[in-house]
């Protein structure tokens, strides 16, 4: 990925302040950088989820994964590409720009605002469950807190990754104090929501300290436009994934019961930790992407290689999660769990094999370019309402799991369909192959211990020997089938900054 020996002025000039750097290297080095820090919260996030899991009764979780679907769900509806419209634009008057869109941005989180306090009492009817009221109200604080992190924003299109991080660290981090806290305290499912609601409020705060202009109210019917049409594609793709996360939990408590719901719920804040990674990534490339979009072979080379980086490590995150469900459930979680085994091994595999080509949404928004966005997620939410629905009503929570697997075989089909069209030289089987390598010897080294261990007993010392392998064994042969792209990747850090003239 070295940079060519010359080229024109590149398309970012006066876009960011790189230090002198290439757009390639300052990219390179923020990835990694980034990934530093998601490491981290990651980490702590999982150590939330344990706690919390092992503090909170299932049903207690199930509380909290309804109250997550139901108005967490809703929020998608503001993902509708304010952000990544603002981040794409490149207007000379930057301060009037980001006016413009943090006006847009206030708009649809009143409208959010409404429908989510509609939909609160609605949501206790429709479960039967009137302790719901309480806690979805008081989550309806997290919407200005949400709105006035808007001047993040501005870190991302400038390229500001460690600021940029540091101030969103400040949510998780506080939210995970004040969670642990009241969950010890006996707080029950109430630790959970005043620990997002503290997070959120203090990263407002930070994010106001450090924005570099006023917030001004802004409206402008020709620029809303423009917003418009990149954004509604993004609106409809958003709630298809309302409908497949609320449905999930709906039919999971009506066919098992909220023990059903907690199971969906805990499997699915396990393996959002993948996702994070995929964001972090995604995030530290978009304002890249976007001052290179008419550039295909720079696309194409950033979209392989990112791919082949995240894979590392989502691949065998997933796989080992399946791998190893049975003795999480057993020796952390408690045997209370055990109903959530097939969906947490579902949804560690899904969680893997949705990497492959995991950030393709973001090279079609820099394009401007969103209908497939649409198409994949309304695919993907007809295949759940067809096919995982059903399959829940007549098996459980092995329809769930069924269901999801079958779920992600069509995402994958559309997003290969649409990459092709953009990347003439990609083909999916192979990439997924070359992912998947580095964890088929670690795999087989387990299954075969497995084998030999038939029929004696299972102890925390003897799992704990094996997760050790397994993550030693593909650690070595993914530096042995990686070690170019590793090295290339690693050497980012190192490296001085070069000269002036260095291009994109």
């Amino acid at each position: 990925m070295s940079d060519p020996a010359s080229t024109p002025q590149p398309a970012h000039a006066g876009r960011f302040d790189l230090g002198g750097r290439s757009l390639r290297t300052h990219t390179a080095r923020g990835t990694l950088i980034n990934g530093g820090f998601s490491a981290g919260l990651m980490l702590l996030g999982a150590l939330k989820g344990f706690v919390v899991a092992v503090l909170l009764a299932p049903e207690e979780f199930g509380i909290w994964g309804i109250l997550v679907i139901t108005l967490g769900t809703l929020g998608w509806l503001k993902q509708v590409g304010i952000s990544d419209k603002y981040i794409q634009q490149d207007e000379e008057d930057q301060e009037l720009a980001f006016q413009r869109a943090f006006t847009f941005e206030v708009v649809i989180n009143a409208v959010l605002l409404c429908l989510v306090a509609a939909a609160v009492p609605l949501m206790a009817l429709v479960y039967g469950r009137p302790e719901l009221l309480a806690p979805g109200f008081a989550t309806l604080a997290l919407l200005p807190a949400i709105t006035l992190q808007a001047p993040l924003w501005i870190l991302y299109r400038r390229l500001r990754y460690t600021k940029q991080r540091a101030l969103q660290a400040i949510d998780p981090v506080a939210g995970f104090l004040v969670t642990v806290v009241l969950a010890i305290a006996g707080a029950g499912y109430w630790s959970l929501v005043i620990g997002v609601i503290a997070g959120a409020w203090a990263s407002a705060a930070a994010a106001l300290i450090s924005c570099p202009y006023p917030l001004r109210w802004r409206w402008d019917r020709g620029v809303l436009r423009s917003y418009v049409s990149f954004s509604t594609p993004l609106f409809v793709a958003s709630f298809g994934g309302i409908v497949i996360a609320q449905g999930s939990v709906l039919v999971s408590e009506s066919a098992v019961g909220l023990v059903g719901a907690g199971a969906v719920a805990l499997a699915a804040n396990i393996t959002i930790l993948t996702d994070r990674l995929d964001h972090m990534i995604t995030s530290t490339l978009y304002p890249a992407i976007c001052a290179v979009a008419d550039r295909t072979e720079l696309l194409f080379e950033s979209f392989v290689k990112s791919n082949r980086l995240a894979l590392m490590w989502a691949l065998p995150f997933g796989i080992g999660l399946a791998l190893f469900t049975d003795d999480l459930i057993q020796f952390v979680l408690g045997n209370e769990w055990e109903p959530a085994a097939e969906v947490l091994q579902a949804f560690g595999l899904a969680a893997a094999l949705n990497h492959l080509g995991f950030n393709w949404t973001a090279y079609f928004r820099a394009r401007g370019t969103t209908r497939p966005i649409a198409v994949n997620s309304v695919a993907t939410c007809i295949a759940f309402l067809a096919v995982t629905v059903p399959l829940v009503y007549a098996h459980g929570l092995r329809g769930f799991a069924i269901g999801t697997a079958i779920g992600v075989v069509v995402s994958l089909a559309i997003r290969a369909a649409y990459l092709v069209r953009l990347f003439s030289g990609f083909q999916i089987g192979r990439h997924a192959l070359r992912a998947i390598a580095p964890s088929v010897p670690a795999v087989g080294l387990i299954l075969l211990a497995r084998v030999l261990e038939a029929g004696g007993q299972r102890t925390l010392g003897l799992a704990l020997a094996e997760l050790a392998t397994y993550v030693a064994v593909t650690a070595l042969a993914t530096w042995v089938l990686e070690r170019e792209l590793l090295r290339e990747a690693l050497g980012y850090l190192h490296r001085s900054a070069p000269a002036a003239a260095a291009p994109a």
